[in-house]
């Protein structure tokens, strides 16, 4: 992992303006958005928040049932979140929770009503824009019992930014039967640091669905967030899709925690390094009976680069299951030739090769954001070619 100053960057610049009509937003910032799978003209979203730099500059509810609001405003409403706030990860963890800590700008309070069946997606974004900025927030996501949300969040620097620190603190709390999809979109520039630090718990019955995607270049990107399924029959999926191209370096996993009996915790990875450093982590946790987790991590090396996968199964009493699958290497050459034969060209086969292994139609994703996923792997194949 690679050194990092936070003094370099900025982390106390005034906050923005409110942006009360996200289409307002430059063509170019509009599109850092969408290949981040935040699209600012949609109207099948249940609501959007949308944070830039030290600040929210939008915050909108479009249906019954779910609140959003910044995450300061929330505090102020709620008499602190005690609740919630700071619970599940310890501030002085390390320099940059600390610094999160420190310097909170904002970020997005979430939460469901009992019962509430949030048929759209909430969209949020967490954007930063110009050179050395700082940023810190803090997400809380509250699904209360016997309701269901999906929330995408898309994370982006604008094109044109040179140089850029995001420190994000995301605590979930997926009540009794309720069920969370949380989709992160990462689509940083090549010179971004990024420090998420996350954790969640999910009660008797909660379901967490988990989808990660980075496509792009980042600098340093170092997260592994840890849910504890405590509740009996919680379950918790995670679905990772990466490239790394040269320079950047990512290092990322997920644990989960097997707290409860007939709980299930599985966690998928799909990685690419094109020159750059992927570590891959998995850690599943199998403390009650009766308990079942699975890790699985492949990854392809194309042209240079490391991947280095580090699956972990811990078992505390009798009975538990758990396995894992790992394999990382080139793109075997018979799958070429075999397209090959079918009229396909080498790059053409091996184009669809790499397609089909980061395909993320596993992950059940609203149609039009599945398209961007899509045509952003289309995209980046530019690169890795």
């Amino acid at each position: 992992m690679k050194p990092i100053d936070l003094k370099a960057f900025d982390f106390t610049a005034p906050a923005p303006l409110e942006i009360a009509d996200l289409t307002t937003l430059d063509e170019a910032d509009k599109n850092q958005l969408l290949m981040a799978g935040v699209d600012v003209s949609a109207e099948a979203v249940s609501g959007t928040y949308m944070h830039m730099n030290h600040g929210a500059v939008h915050c909108k509810s479009r249906q019954k049932g779910v609140e959003i609001l910044d995450i300061k405003t929330a505090m102020d409403k709620y008499d602190g979140l005690k609740e919630y706030y700071w619970k599940l990860i310890d501030p002085d963890k390390d320099e940059f929770t600390r610094a999160a800590a420190d310097n909170l700008h904002g970020g997005y309070f979430i939460r469901t009503e009992k019962g509430a069946k949030v048929t759209e997606p909430v969209q949020s974004c967490l954007f930063i824009k110009g050179d050395n900025i700082g940023q810190s927030v803090h997400n809380i996501i509250v699904v209360e019992e016997d309701s269901e949300l999906h929330i995408i969040t898309g994370c982006s620097a604008a094109h044109e930014s040179k140089g850029s620190a995001h420190m994000g603190i995301s605590e979930f709390y997926v009540k009794k039967n309720a069920k969370l999809t949380f989709t992160m979109i990462h689509n940083w520039a090549e010179n971004t640091v990024v420090r998420p630090r996350s954790a969640g718990v999910v009660e008797e019955g909660g379901v967490l669905l988990n989808n990660y995607v980075l496509l792009k270049p980042v600098s340093d990107l170092q997260m592994y967030p840890t849910i504890t399924l405590a509740g009996k029959g919680a379950v918790a999926r995670f679905n990772s899709v990466m490239v790394a191209p040269e320079g950047s370096h990512v290092d990322t996993g997920n644990r989960i925690i097997l707290a409860a009996p007939e709980t299930r915790g599985e966690t998928i990875a799909r990685t690419i390094t094109t020159g750059g450093t992927i570590i891959a982590r998995g850690h599943i946790a199998g403390n009650a009976v009766p308990a079942r987790g699975h890790l699985e991590c492949k990854g392809l090396i194309l042209g240079g680069g490391v991947i280095h996968a580090i699956p972990e199964l811990e078992a505390t009493v009798d009975g538990v299951e758990l396995s894992h699958e790992a394999a990382v290497g080139k793109i075997a050459q018979e799958e070429i030739e075999y397209l090959m034969a079918r009229g396909l060209d080498q790059e053409e086969a091996t184009s669809t090769i790499v397609r089909g292994f980061l395909n993320v139609d596993i992950m059940g994703l609203p149609a039009k954001l599945q398209k961007v996923i899509d045509d952003t792997i289309k995209e980046c194949e530019k690169d890795m070619f």
